[in-house]
């Protein structure tokens, strides 16, 4: 087995990038010039939302390795829905599909991106839309209305 360096990968297409989250976590990702990418995120010290998004092209799966997360949506219709996942659990966000997801303390996921297209970059838009109907949610509503 032999090492890649950094310039050999980066000259392959990929790139690594770590960061430290406004809402304290900590992102380690893969990320290819394709527009696909993995990212491990661990929640910070207290749970916190993310910020609500969608992607016109990429695809993303989630999976929950330690704690728990709270996953909302606007569907199709523009139907809300909120569910709790758990370790092992995992869910598949199609494009277009605004959502938002609530890392409890210090819950680590995996989160993969894939499908995308090229021409689109950033593939990330914003859903103030879906933020008025999570951002406030505190950890304790999550956990006793879901619970």
């Amino acid at each position: 087995m032999k090492m890649i360096s950094l310039e050999e990968a980066k000259s392959l297409g990929v790139e690594t990038a770590y960061h430290l989250m406004d809402n304290g976590e900590k992102r380690f990702r893969l990320i290819n010039n394709n527009g696909s990418s993995y990212i491990r995120t661990v929640g910070s010290e207290k749970g916190a939302w993310q910020n609500s998004h969608y992607h016109q092209a990429l695809k993303e799966l989630y999976v929950v390795q330690q704690g728990w997360i709270a996953y909302a949506e606007l569907d199709e219709q523009n139907q809300y829905s909120l569910r709790i996942l758990k370790k092992d659990d995992s869910v598949m966000v199609p494009p277009l599909r605004p959502h938002n997801i609530y890392m409890s303390s210090l819950a680590v996921t995996h989160v993969i991106k894939f499908g995308g297209n090229r021409e689109i970059k950033p593939d990330w838009f914003a859903s103030p839309q879906l933020d008025l109907l999570t951002k406030h949610i505190s950890e304790i509503d999550l956990l006793t209305s879901k619970g």
